[in-house]
């Protein structure tokens, strides 16, 4: 977003109005700054630091899970572009936080106008989205609940609701509200979006597909073509994936939505393993945009991936000083290991440090770790911390995604006879990831079946063969000690 970074605070309770706060950016390079001392202490932590740290969160966790979390294992995320999430008319400009303060002197003068309400709720989601901020959604919920006291189950503010719900993933919560906003308006197409995100975040495959399906039949437009290429390439149906991404870049004209879609086809090319393709789209998405994170994350998987060590260490120490985030500080970590220099090996502590500082902040909190931060802990961390996360998240939710964590902290555990039913739970839709594939091929191998091991590990490393620095490193360290 480019313009004013000006924060937006909630209804005020004397006058009931909305009103502004300064900007925050120099807040927001402290909080980077708080975490990053953190982990120049390594695993101690003072409990003074961990308070004065805890900010960070606010920059951390909607990104960690929406943007960065998809391209862990190089899929597309199941968040909407910036478009649908507010009226046409407040993103006109391209300036969100512009936007919103026009929405608020607005609403200073109209302040019973439900659907001004309900617009300040969804582009307060959208800003938490896009600035990585989630102390706006408490803003959000109170912005719709105030249009909903207005005027009872209107369809923005319930759809607006619904939107909230998928970022703070209670995607229960999500489906109930998208289900009351359509029944007021079947056409909803943020209702119809959110509807597809909950259904696939819930792992209720088969919902998502006849959801998008009606959407697609409803609501054609980008943040539909997006949701209907991802639910698509969890089937493993590449083809009509790539298709209807193509479609909806085509229809794409504002840089938003641009650097959006074509990530998500750079995403989708690096996961099959077309690293040509992915620098291609991802070089699109930065010509829109050149500071698109997610774009810029990519970029440095496939450079990686490709063979450009330098300039992936380069692009991902970027992203990193920008968001600490568990996803590309364990890809930094990794990067580092690979390449093995002097030095390297602290580098490599020092950015898994940083995740496990996040995830003692977040706990700190009252937030639970994330998938990415289960992950990483398997790998990098707490073994039994990283099982207890994937456990949480199984109890919650029984996706694709959940079910390879939990297989993985199964194993790394040791507890391989438990962890091959998740395993092969993960790679039982078709979905083409490299990283499900080595997972099961290293549980399968733990089990005993030398067979399906070397078929799981062989799979992986010919659809993406540079998946990750040290997996694909360990998948063939694995096929060459069962081919002597």
């Amino acid at each position: 977003m480019s313009g004013s970074t000006t924060d937006s605070a909630p209804e005020d309770e004397q006058s009931g109005s909305p009103v502004t706060v300064e900007p925050s950016a120099r807040a927001e390079d402290e909080k980077v700054a708080a975490v990053r001392r953190v982990a120049a202490a390594g695993r101690r932590w003072r409990a003074a630091q961990l308070a004065g740290c805890a900010a960070l969160l606010t920059v951390a966790l909607t990104g960690g899970s929406i943007a960065f979390g998809a391209l862990r294992d190089g899929g597309t995320a199941t968040v909407a572009s910036t478009s649908p999430a507010v009226s046409p008319g407040l993103m006109a400009s391209g300036d969100l936080d512009a936007g919103i303060e026009a929405v608020q002197a607005h609403l200073r003068g109209q302040p019973k106008d439900f659907g001004g309400w309900a617009t300040l709720g969804l582009a307060y989601v959208e800003q938490a989205r896009t600035k990585g901020d989630p102390s706006r959604y408490p803003q959000a919920e109170q912005a719709l609940r105030k249009s909903l006291e207005l005027k009872a189950d209107n369809e923005q503010a319930l759809a607006g609701l619904a939107a909230l719900a998928a970022a703070r993933h209670d995607f229960k919560g999500a489906l109930a509200h998208a289900d009351r906003a359509l029944r007021q308006n079947p056409y909803s197409e943020r209702a119809l979006c959110s509807r597809i995100d909950a259904l696939v975040e819930l792992g209720r495959y088969d919902e998502a597909s006849k959801a998008a399906d009606l959407a697609d039949e409803r609501r054609p437009g980008i943040p539909v073509f997006t949701r209907y290429a991802y639910v698509h390439e969890l089937r493993g149906d590449v083809r009509t994936a790539r298709t209807v991404l193509e479609r909806a870049l085509s229809s794409a004209t504002g840089p938003g939505d641009i650097a959006y879609v074509a990530t998500a086809l750079g995403q989708l090319a690096w996961n099959q393993g077309d690293y040509d393709t992915a620098l291609a789209d991802y070089a699109r998405a930065l010509a829109a945009d050149d500071a698109y994170l997610p774009a810029l994350e990519g970029r440095a998987r496939a450079q990686a991936a490709s063979g450009d060590r330098a300039a992936a260490i380069k692009g991902m120490e970027a992203v990193v000083a920008r968001y600490p985030l568990p996803g590309p500080l364990v890809a930094l970590g990794e990067l580092y290991e690979g390449r093995g220099g002097a030095g390297d090996k602290a580098r490599a502590g020092d950015q898994y440090a940083l995740v496990d500082a996040w995830t003692a902040l977040a706990r700190a909190n009252g937030v639970n770790a994330d998938l990415d931060t289960a992950m990483a802990a398997a790998d990098h961390g707490d073994r039994a911390a990283a099982l207890r996360a994937a456990r949480a998240e199984w109890a919650r939710r029984h996706t694709v995604h959940t079910a390879d964590a939990l297989a993985w902290a199964l194993h790394v555990n040791g507890r391989d006879e438990e962890a091959l039913p998740y395993a092969r739970q993960a790679t039982a839709t078709g979905y083409r990831n490299a990283s499900f594939r080595y997972h099961r091929g290293i549980v399968e191998l733990a089990g005993g079946d030398r067979k399906e091991a070397e078929s799981q590990l062989t799979s992986a490393l010919k659809l993406n063969p540079g998946f990750s620095p040290l997996g694909a490193r360990e998948a063939r360290k694995a096929l060459k000690e069962m081919a002597r």
